[in-house]
């Protein structure tokens, strides 16, 4: 198990250039099951999650070569479908959540898949029931043997459906499932989040007939084959709200490159509720050095609150960052973390550095600004899962003294050498 060694205090200066976003790249790749022709993705994170899939398609006989930094080309011409019944498989889908992922794909083009209970981040219950009642509208059966989750379906016919819920990946895998199934499908509630729409642009360059995109209704027609395509992904959203995040806490003077900004939807909105100023060059995000910054309050006088919510609104993954940066913020803001009920566990390891901070329940957390009166001090900790890993690297960053946070290979998992890029422009940590 690797750490990070971090000093505290230092002020950073330069620019940064966001990874690809992980959450699109794992729709991505497993669409490239759905043509025998040649898919070429650029943009493709250097991250654990993202390269663990990548290996995974080669190892099901997905011709994978990489074609320059961030780019590869994918043919599934011949995939392996005994791969699935290996313990190899098993084990290597298991220990990745994404790859629920590969069962829409490989159910529209096989007429059959299979994956292991996924594993991924412990914030909380997961689940996957979206995903198969969608299958089985298209036609298919679902068993799970408590080893495996398995679909089958000869002949998918499009149907009306209704989710219970708008999952990204659920949305995800049954349009994946749709695009090649014998009529009209129509997903309502569906996810409709920047990923979602990369996605279904791609499919439709691929030949696939989605309208709706952008929207909470998706309606398909279906195709017989889809083809090869180029596509590019979209700067990690996150990522960019992570980086306003650890400008502001650390009293940095960041730009952010290349940010796609109208896809961006209400993050920078939030972090400017907070009182963190930010300028728009084109498409970068300048944050100045800041002394101090104050959290709004509400039109009527009352305390804010950030709360998550389905796209539009504002992203589950970021409320974790948030958190932290509302901590050497002038004011109160109550964090509100509907979706996950153990993503705000981490909060007992910012209370011992110093934070005001009242855990209220699994799902709310109080946050009293320090309005940099007193500084957080250095511990030891461990990160449970990616963003709050990445939350608790930001206060260790903007600490006095000497932290060490253990278990990063969940921070490897959504940042791409975030050690390595954050010490050139002056952070001081250590990977050990």
């Amino acid at each position: 198990m690797a750490s990070f060694k971090i000093t505290g205090g230092r002020r950073l200066s330069g620019e940064l250039v966001p990874q690809g976003a992980k959450n699109e790249a794992l729709q991505i790749l497993c669409a490239v099951l759905l043509t025998k022709e040649p898919v070429t993705i650029h943009n493709i994170p250097n991250i654990r999650d993202v390269n663990q899939l990548i290996d995974l398609l080669g190892d099901m006989g997905v011709w994978v070569t990489k074609i320059g930094e961030g780019s590869y080309r994918f043919v599934a011409s011949d995939v392996n479908l005994d791969y699935l019944d290996t313990p190899a498989y098993k084990s290597k889908a298991a220990a990745l959540r994404g790859s629920v992922m590969l069962l829409g794909p490989m159910l529209a083009r096989y007429k059959k898949g299979r994956i292991p209970r996924p594993g991924g981040d412990k914030i909380g219950r997961r689940r996957l029931d979206t995903h198969f009642l969608g299958f089985e509208k298209l036609g298919a059966t679902f068993h799970y043997d408590g080893d495996f989750y398995r679909v089958e379906g000869d002949q998918l016919k499009g149907a009306y459906m209704l989710l219970d819920e708008a999952s990204v990946t659920g949305t995800a895998n049954v349009l994946m499932a749709a695009v090649m199934a014998e009529g009209t499908t129509t997903i309502y509630n569906a996810a409709c989040e920047p990923y979602l729409q990369q996605l279904s642009k791609m499919l439709n360059r691929m030949g696939a007939k989605i309208s709706g995109v952008g929207s909470n209704m998706l309606i398909i027609e279906g195709v017989s084959e889809l083809h090869g395509t180029d596509h590019t992904m979209l700067p990690d959203m996150i990522e960019i709200g992570s980086f306003i995040g650890l400008a502001a806490m650390t009293q940095s003077e960041v730009t952010i490159k290349n940010c796609r900004i109208p896809e961006l939807g209400i993050i920078p909105d939030v972090f400017k509720r907070l009182g963190i100023q930010m300028e728009f060059r084109g498409d970068d995000i300048h944050i100045p050095s800041q002394e101090l910054y104050q959290i709004e309050t509400f039109l009527d006088g009352g305390m804010m609150t950030v709360a998550d919510s389905p796209w539009p609104g504002f992203t589950p993954d970021l409320l974790s960052i948030v958190l932290v940066t509302a901590i050497q913020a002038s004011g109160t803001v109550l964090i509100h973390q509907k979706m996950f009920e153990s993503r705000l566990f981490f909060v007992d390891k910012l209370i011992e550095m110093g934070a005001q901070i009242i855990l209220c329940d699994p799902h709310r957390a109080t946050v009293v600004g320090l309005g940099r009166h007193m500084q957080l001090r250095g511990i030891r900790m461990s990160s449970p899962d990616i963003r709050a890993g990445v939350s608790l690297l930001i206060a260790a960053l903007s600490a006095n003294g000497t932290s060490i946070i253990d278990n990063i290979e969940q921070i490897d998992r959504g940042y791409q050498h975030i050690d390595t890029r954050l010490n050139a422009i002056g952070a001081e940590i250590v990977r050990l």
